[in-house]
């Protein structure tokens, strides 16, 4: 996935000088914006990252409510203003039919904008779950509490549901590591200095909380060392980032019985009804040493631990939804000590986060209605066969992997099911209930019916003209149980840029190799290539073909793991593996296709650059950005996509058409001797 969930739009135009092609006389030209944001006093053999986006790091700082800023969150500036206009309307609508989309946006919005009743209700909504949690007395009441809480927060563990992994056409539940209040395993162990002053602020933030909810000074830091230990024990037992990715290593089919001897103080079929999941046999259990801590925590909490661990999962989930000084307290801890982020972002950006999370595919309907054109639609369906194709002919030329497995791979490329801008059937809301009446409930709300909705799949086939995005998200992904790539509307935005007037050379780097070319990527990464063309886990290579590729990635993983970031602080190769190597093969892809375009051949130049120049110009545009340091250490310890500036300068120091395009020579910083380069795809 290409992960970058991210108003400058106008002072964009003052900068921004230089145009695109010829056009007739009188007609507005429009701006060069790989001209403008790029800073050629800097080698781009030494860092092309900072020689194609220089110019606009140095006239953009990171705004004080914003932990990062880049090309994501210009082109979410544009669909805030969009979407907040569709609420506004909505809104004002008082007349709207109930259970209507109209009324469902509106009342949402309007219910998330009432500060005077969010104020005035506290943590009323949250009563009688707060009161369940205070009646717990035993393992019993403890568990039928977890089933209750399972819809909106993890607790202990995480229940999903999805596509069996190696049988795609049935729907599985799965079981997983989660119940933590820190993002990952390891802000827990670590002793440098960061993550020491990161633990030192979460138990001072759960306490903050705990006191929120009444408890006086001395309960409230006792219930947040209970909080701590717990998770401790959860932590210890959970598997690190890199490990997660094994798709072998995390599937562990097991019966219900089998899990209850694993977890002898949990009834899992019991515990299952409860939640929802009707005629309970079977879960795919992701890591079942992490059910046996479950089992050990459980045997050696008290009541009342159990109890403080409920109440903190249940206001950590909420807090943002509630009172001025539950969401300061979130914000402090989530936002300024995880991120940096210096202020809130304005609220009615927050409420259509909240919106967008509950209701996306409402206004998504709204959104591709005005904003999405099909002539738009139709270009980019011929970029995503055009990428495809430049695939097969590269699988087809390569020297290392052998004809029984091209074939195969040959037929996996041509049977991926390509959804380009947004679905042809929207999902059915019906069923959600949206007022005016409370924030936080009609949160809650949202998301007892999204996970409602995936257990109503049970038992069913497998809907595969289902999206997981909405059309309005700035991002992108593969599936690997329905071999698809999923590309939203979204993702085609440049930012102040009609799509009329955005050159071949610019789109096929910026949306067509960092997106479409790498969303196909993903489907013969280091993970991606165990699903076969169906979408089952099961191995199509032969055992040649394996060693030879893992010879390939381990290069990469070394490349990457060479990269210093912050600090001390390194790239995970390993964990980043899939996505470093979807980023190379998405740029050649991307590269492959452009070459039989008019402006590939007629070879003229615009602002300047070549049209292999502008090429990949386009893709350092695609990963235009900065970032606050705390949230840098954050995702490299979270994340497996590496910073941006590494997503840039390390695929193209593998890549000879850019070596060629800029002269890139030795002793330049960015070069690499032939044998250190990676050639996977």
């Amino acid at each position: 996935m290409k992960t970058r969930l991210f108003i400058i739009i106008i002072s964009l135009f003052h900068i921004l000088t230089g145009f695109y092609g010829c056009k007739q006389s009188g007609e507005k030209q429009a701006p060069d914006i790989l001209r403008a944001n790029a800073d050629t006093t800097v080698s781009p053999g030494k860092d092309f990252f900072q020689y194609a986006n220089g110019t606009w790091l140095k006239n953009n700082a990171i705004p004080a409510s914003e932990s990062h800023w880049g090309i994501g969150n210009m082109v979410q500036e544009e669909t805030y203003s969009r979407l907040k206009e569709i609420s506004e309307n909505a809104a004002k609508a008082n007349d709207s039919e109930a259970g209507t989309a109209l009324q469902k946006i509106g009342d949402f919005y309007a219910s998330g904008m009432d500060t005077v009743a969010i104020e005035k209700n506290g943590i009323k909504p949250l009563q009688p779950e707060l009161q369940r949690i205070n009646a717990i007395t035993d393992v019993k009441s403890l568990l039928d509490e977890i089933a209750n809480l399972t819809p909106i927060a993890d607790v202990f563990f995480g229940l999903s549901i999805s596509q069996d992994s190696k049988n795609s056409e049935k729907i599985a539940v799965y079981a997983w590591q989660a119940g933590l209040g820190l993002p990952d395993r390891d802000y827990y162990f670590n002793t440098d200095a960061r993550t020491l002053n990161i633990r030192k602020e979460y138990t001072q933030h759960v306490t903050r909380m705990m006191q929120l909810l009444g408890e006086d000074e001395a309960t409230a830091k006792k219930h947040s060392e209970m909080v701590m230990r717990i998770e401790n024990g959860l932590a210890s037992k959970s598997r690190k980032l890199e490990a997660l990715r094994d798709p072998y290593l995390n599937y562990n089919k097991m019966s219900v019985g089998d899990m209850s001897k694993l977890t002898p103080s949990i009834n899992w079929k019991e515990l299952l009804l409860k939640v929802g999941v009707k005629n309970p046999d079977t879960l795919i259990v992701g890591q079942p040493e992490f059910l046996k801590q479950i089992e050990l925590i459980i045997k050696t909490t008290s009541p009342e631990d159990w109890k403080a661990y409920l109440r903190w999962r249940l206001i950590d989930n909420s807090a943002e939804y509630l009172s001025n000084a539950f969401e300061q307290e979130n914000f402090r801890f989530n936002g300024t000590v995880m991120s940096g982020s210096k202020e809130q972002r304005i609220r009615w950006k927050r409420v259509l986060d909240a919106e967008e999370s509950a209701l996306g595919e409402l206004l998504g309907q709204l959104y591709v209605n005005k904003y999405f054109s099909p002539t738009t639609k139709k270009r980019y369906e011929t970029m995503v066969d055009n990428i495809m194709d430049a695939y097969g002919q590269r699988i087809k030329a390569l020297d290392w992997m052998s004809s029984p497995t091209k074939e195969k791979a040959l037929d996996k490329l041509s049977s991926v099911v390509k959804k380009v801008g947004y679905p042809d059937k929207w999902k059915d809301y019906s069923a959600l209930l949206i007022s005016r009446n409370s924030y936080v409930n009609n949160v809650l709300n949202a998301q007892r019916w999204a996970f409602n909705y995936e257990l109503n799949k049970l038992g069913k086939p497998v809907d595969r003209t289902e999206w997981g995005m909405t059309p309005q998200t700035y991002n992108a992904y593969y599936n690997p149980s329905n071999n698809e790539i999923v590309i939203p509307a979204a993702m085609f935005v440049i930012p102040g840029v009609p799509d009329s007037l955005a050159d071949d050379a610019l789109m096929y780097a910026y949306v067509g190799g960092s997106t479409i070319g790498h969303e196909i990527t993903h489907g013969f990464d280091d993970e991606g290539r165990q699903f076969d063309a169906k979408g089952n886990l099961a191995n199509w290579w032969t055992k040649e073909d394996v060693a030879k590729f893992n010879s390939r990635t381990r290069l990469m993983v070394d490349q990457f793991n060479g990269y210093t970031v912050l600090d001390s602080m390194h790239i995970n190769g390993q964990a980043c593996l899939g996505e470093n190597i979807a980023d190379l093969a998405g740029i050649i892809l991307g590269y492959q296709a452009f070459q039989k375009t008019d402006q590939a051949k007629n070879g003229e130049k615009i602002g300047g650059f070549t049209p292999n120049q502008r090429y990949f110009l386009g893709y350092g545009l695609s990963w235009l950005g900065h970032q606050r340091d705390e949230r840098l250490a954050r995702q490299i310890m979270t994340d497996v996509h590496a910073p941006a500036k590494q997503r840039v300068n390390g695929p193209l120091s593998d890549i000879p058409e850019f070596y060629e395009a800029f002269n890139v020579k030795p002793g330049d910083a960015m070069f690499l001797p032939e044998e250190k380069r990676v050639k996977i795809w």
